[in-house]
């Protein structure tokens, strides 16, 4: 009984910013970490970056700069800021809830959204 819905992905040119949201519903205690995934068709699905409840953020390199992560911890929702855009961020980006602790489960479990596409075109 938990939702992880994204929105915000679409077409863009190169140099161009999308913001992409994130939010999760349910019956939610607490979600320790959010994070944002990319997978293309030809790669590994990729961690983009994550943010702790805390405010501490991780970034995969490639982005870094360039994409900005935040959340609303009251909301359960994050964002995804991303500027500067290239047709290498071309892909499926997946939201992730992880660490969730639930009014109907004693563990902490992780929970992805459906993923929205983002193209940048050159």
């Amino acid at each position: 009984q938990v939702q992880v819905v994204e929105s915000g992905g679409g077409l863009v040119q190169a140099g161009g910013s999308l913001r992409l949201a994130c939010t999760a519903s349910g019956s939610i205690l607490s979600i320790n970490v959010m994070g944002w995934y990319r997978q293309d068709p030809e790669k590994q699905r990729e961690l983009v970056a994550r943010i702790i409840s805390g405010g501490t953020t991780t970034y995969a390199e490639s982005v870094k700069g360039r994409f900005t992560i935040s959340r609303d911890n009251g909301k359960n929702t994050v964002y995804l800021q991303m500027n500067n855009l290239e047709p290498e961020d071309t892909a499926v980006y997946y939201c992730c809830a992880d660490e969730v602790t639930t009014t109907f489960s004693g563990g902490k479990f992780r929970y992805w959204g459906q993923g929205t596409q983002v193209t940048v075109s050159s």
